[in-house]
């Protein structure tokens, strides 16, 4: 093996052109407690591009290799480490319980090889992909904790799903659909809500050209204070910024507004009357654990869930995806092959 390694690494906080693919960066050695992979597959998530443009609170220790999802195999084995051996395919878990998270407090995965503490690994199944695989933590995670774990969405629920061309948007939409959900998906164009009909979502708003919230209460009816008609169940909302307000005003009363994240504003302008005049709920989910990990990591065994993937790009072509995800052009995934 090669001392040396190519990598994706952000110098400095700025625009995308902070990032770098470099050859020569060294291959971690191994540590105790420690296991060294060879990266297969990466995923880009929002969150990377905050890391890239910096975020107030958090200090990055710079220079890092960026890059939260990836899965790969065992290369190596550091000392006190069991039940791991060199060989083993792999998808890990981007929460360094001493550091904090990989590809931000620590080298991620957008490189070839990556040094893994032995408790952040979760086992492949034989027929789980790499590409499949690294798709699932933070996206998926989340959605599988925000609407599984939580028994927030029923069958037979109207979910409207703000921002679901996403990695997160389309993993809600996946994941309500498999229990039951009647799915309304909004995207920024008509390309991406036509993808998201085929995808499995019952009606695709173009927020661009349509406002979601009106176009819900003409459909369901307007919310009603004294009995349970009109409206949506659920409003799926990780955007934040103006879109708060309207999604609080097309729920009906007793229903739940779900939150993981504020991708347009994390100060929104609010209207309490809704809350109380509707008994709204309001309900924040944070993060992912390994129990979420394995679960979809059976569904995709088991031929249940498929995760969407926009494309797969050489680490070369990293930080053009990116970008993509920046500005919202892509319907799913990137995932990237170091």
């Amino acid at each position: 093996m090669s001392k040396t390694m190519k990598a994706l690494v952000l110098d400095q906080h700025g625009d995308l052109d902070q990032l770098r693919v470099v050859g020569d960066r060294p291959v971690p050695a191994v540590t105790e407690g420690h296991v060294l992979i060879r990266v297969r597959a990466s995923s880009f998530n929002y969150h990377d591009v905050f890391t890239v443009q910096g975020m107030p609170g958090i200090k990055v220790p710079l220079p890092v290799v960026i890059g939260l999802d990836m899965a790969g195999e065992i290369v190596e084995v550091g000392a006190g480490v069991d039940g791991w051996k060199a060989g083993d395919r792999v998808l890990v878990n981007p929460l360094n319980k001493a550091r904090g998270l990989m590809g931000e407090m620590l080298d991620g995965g957008m490189a070839e090889y990556c040094l893994v503490s032995a408790g952040q690994l979760i086992a492949l199944p034989e027929k789980v992909g790499f590409d499949d695989a690294a798709a699932l933590p933070v996206a998926y995670g989340t959605a599988h904790r925000m609407l599984i774990t939580h028994d927030t969405v029923k069958q037979g629920d109207r979910v409207l799903i703000l921002g679901a061309s996403g990695g997160v948007g389309t993993a809600c939409v996946i994941l309500a659909k498999r229990l039951g959900a009647e799915v309304i998906a909004c995207a920024g164009s008509d390309a991406k809500a036509q993808a998201l009909k085929e995808l499995g979502a019952d009606h695709v708003i173009n927020y661009r050209e349509t406002d979601f919230s009106k176009w819900a209460i003409g459909q369901y009816g307007k919310p009603q204070r004294r009995n349970y008609e009109g409206g949506v169940d659920v409003v799926i909302n990780f955007t934040g910024g103006d879109t708060w307000v309207p999604s609080l005003k097309c729920l009906k009363r007793g229903g739940t507004l779900l939150v993981c994240g504020a991708t347009a504003g994390h100060d929104p302008k609010e209207d309490l009357r809704y809350v109380w005049s509707f008994e709204l709920n309001i309900r924040g989910s944070n993060s992912f654990y390994d129990d979420n990990l394995k679960a979809l990591l059976d569904m995709i065994a088991e031929g249940t869930v498929k995760p969407l993937i926009d494309r797969a790009v050489p680490l070369e072509g990293a930080a053009a995806g990116l970008a993509l995800i920046r500005d919202r052009e892509v319907l799913g995934k990137v995932i990237v092959n170091p």
